[in-house]
């Protein structure tokens, strides 16, 4: 989808925070180099990263070139913006770990294959691997004074409790990054969040002192927050993941489904790649009611991180355990990756298969095997009445036996106490 204006979608997407005057009047030239860097201390991408990935793809649609940045050189650094103590630094076994897995999203979800303005990856740590503490010093250092060092945000919170001068000259490693994109790339221009502007600036500053005639410019995006004030990204149970390991299809897709209504028109706009105009059509055809507004967006981004197998694969968990008119046809059918995924949904309970050796009782299995009831009594009047069904089927007799032929894929049962209670059964 070609896009006309960068500034522009930015804007009508709430997503423009600050930028550096003059930009618009370059960016209007034809198309121009833009890059983001990417922090490897984590294992793997979060939603947070998403913010910034978008922010990529939309220059891109605008028919620009990205560069995705990979922090080899400043993930053995820590960037202290927004952290109010030192990080704890990864060995680099961890940091390469991380950008090998953070490179295969990245290439999912931008164009690094096609056009003259497909996306280009660096890992900044080709810049530095070279360099001795003199030359880094001699080139860089230099050119900041600590006062303007200082001055900065990032900074100047941390004075109080203690920032370590490996962190303090954080912003000097990200001027010299900018700095060489822009020399070796004709880079113009460095994107961010918010809390990146003071590194930002001072990598256009010190392309502005050491390149003569050279301007380089800056943009960043607000930092997402929910509705409630709290960072966006986070469930209960923590970080939403890019990554299938870390965050399931299933997790990941109940994530957005079940965002607040006061978020779904903020979240569309930053992580929908649908037009101003579809965009608010669809909040005019379900102003009445969010829920479908919220099952696009859920469908849209879990097909794009996950790909559209797994949002089959997400819908059929979720009919199987929202829908109470589910069937034992409609159970039979699902795969095994499906049933792997309700066991991470509801109560599972993992047996040997050499128990089946013989038929078992069903209240043995619900009292012994898998512990559903703490008495056969209470297993009993269960049964009898008729709360308990077995894949789908109801079970009224008392003393039904369940056997192999029972294994749904030669491995799962499902038993259901009642409408809400469900519970797999994984024989292996």
């Amino acid at each position: 989808m070609q896009r006309k204006n960068f500034l522009d979608e930015l804007r009508w997407r709430n997503m423009l925070h600050d930028s550096t005057p003059g930009l618009e009047e370059a960016l209007n030239q034809g198309m121009a180099i833009a890059y983001i860097g990417f922090d490897p201390t984590a294992p793997a991408l979060t939603i947070g990263n998403f913010v910034q990935v978008m922010l990529l793809n939309f220059f891109q649609q605008c028919g620009h070139k990205p560069i995705v940045v990979m922090g080899g050189a400043t993930g053995r650094i820590g960037d202290p913006s927004g952290k109010d103590k030192e990080r704890e630094l990864k060995t680099e076994e961890e940091l390469d770990a991380n950008i090998a897995r953070q490179i295969i999203a990245i290439r999912k979800l931008l164009n690094f294959d096609s056009g003259p303005n497909a996306a280009i990856l660096v890992n900044n740590f080709d810049f530095y691997k070279d360099m001795n503490i003199l030359d880094f010093l001699r080139k860089v250092g230099k050119n900041a004074t600590v006062n303007y060092m200082l001055s900065k945000e990032s900074v100047k919170r941390r004075l109080d409790t203690g920032i370590s001068y490996t962190e303090f000259t954080y912003q000097l490693l990200q001027a010299y990054d900018f700095y060489r994109l822009y020399t070796d790339y004709n880079c113009i221009l460095q994107m961010g969040g918010s809390d990146q502007w003071g590194n930002i600036i001072a990598g256009t500053d010190y392309i502005g002192k050491v390149v003569s005639g050279a301007k380089a410019y800056a943009v960043t995006t607000p930092l997402l927050t929910k509705s409630d004030g709290k960072k966006f990204g986070k469930s209960e149970e923590g970080n939403i993941w890019l990554d299938a390991e870390f965050t399931s299809p299933y997790k990941f897709y109940q994530f957005w489904l079940n965002s607040d209504d006061a978020d779904i028109a903020k979240l569309f706009r930053y992580f929908s790649y649908k037009s101003e105009t579809e965009v608010l059509d669809l909040e005019q055809l379900y102003r009445e009611d969010l829920r479908p507004l919220k099952k696009i967006l859920a469908t849209e981004i879990t097909e794009r991180i996950h790909g559209a197998e797994s949002v089959s694969r997400v819908m059929n968990v979720s009919e199987l355990l929202f829908n109470k008119d589910s069937t034992s046809e409609f159970l039979h059918q699902l795969s095994v990756p499906e049933f792997l995924e309700v066991k991470n949904e509801i109560p599972s309970f993992t047996i040997p298969i050499n128990h089946f050796n013989e038929p078992v009782s069903l209240i043995h299995l619900l009292t012994e095997l898998c512990p559903v009831f703490s008495s056969k009594g209470e297993a009993r009047r269960a049964i009898q009445a008729n709360a308990i069904t077995l894949n789908k089927v109801k079970i009224v007799d008392i003393e039904a036996v369940v056997n192999t032929s029972h294994l749904i894929h030669n491995q799962f049962i499902m038993i259901e106490n009642g409408k809400k209670n469900k519970y797999l059964v994984d024989v292996q």
